[in-house]
């Protein structure tokens, strides 16, 4: 298993059940209910694609969150800034899109660095809430890693609030989630911070 031992690897979540058959149907009831019957060439195969679509974003890719030992005993911030997301708002069916900064002062071992965003990739794809998918990225992160400190700042603009509603365009909502001494030392939170401040 190449630069990882069986101990090492640490499952993530499952991916959802999708009966695509009945989600087609699903579609083409709403599109009739809402006065847009699945008829003509252009929207013969709507509910295919929709259903299609939804299954592709609520369906998280597996992959192994390969670690390495941190041989030269690297103990200072590794940041990778500007990681792009998108997920589904759970309120309104509707995606949320953004930017993850994700860093972490290395304990025991280092991630390969595409694991980062992976990470985020895996938990942003479903139904979720910026708040809890920062969460659950630090959270993860924090459990699995061994770090000595995580932190996670995701910057995202939300449709179900820039295309209905109020439709603040180019309004951006901002979480955070710091962990171990990210969160507790004063010195490495602000470092951390400054980093993702200065990254658009």
């Amino acid at each position: 298993m190449t630069a990882e031992t069986a101990e090492n690897v640490v499952p993530l979540r499952t991916a959802p059940r999708i009966d695509l058959a009945r989600a087609e149907l699903a579609v083409a009831e709403l599109l009739a209910a809402l006065g847009y019957p699945v008829e003509g060439e252009h929207r013969a195969k709507t509910p295919q694609r929709v259903a299609s679509a939804f299954a592709e974003m609520l369906t998280p890719s597996a992959f192994l969150p390969t670690t390495f030992g941190n041989d030269e005993g690297y103990d200072e911030l590794v940041v990778a800034r500007e990681v792009p997301f998108r997920s589904l708002c759970e309120h309104h069916l509707l995606p949320f899109y953004g930017y993850a900064h994700v860093g972490y002062l290395p304990g025991g071992r280092i991630v390969g660095l595409s694991k980062l965003a992976r990470v985020v990739e895996h938990f942003a794809a479903g139904l979720q809430v910026q708040e809890r998918l920062t969460q659950q990225v630090a959270d993860w992160l924090h459990a699995h890693l061994g770090a000595r400190g995580v932190g996670v700042v995701l910057e995202a603009e939300h449709l179900c609030m820039s295309l209905r509603g109020v439709r603040a365009r180019g309004s951006r909502t901002v979480t955070s989630a710091l962990r171990g001494n990210l969160r507790t030392d004063a010195r490495s939170r602000g470092e951390f911070l400054a980093l993702t401040r200065s990254a658009r």
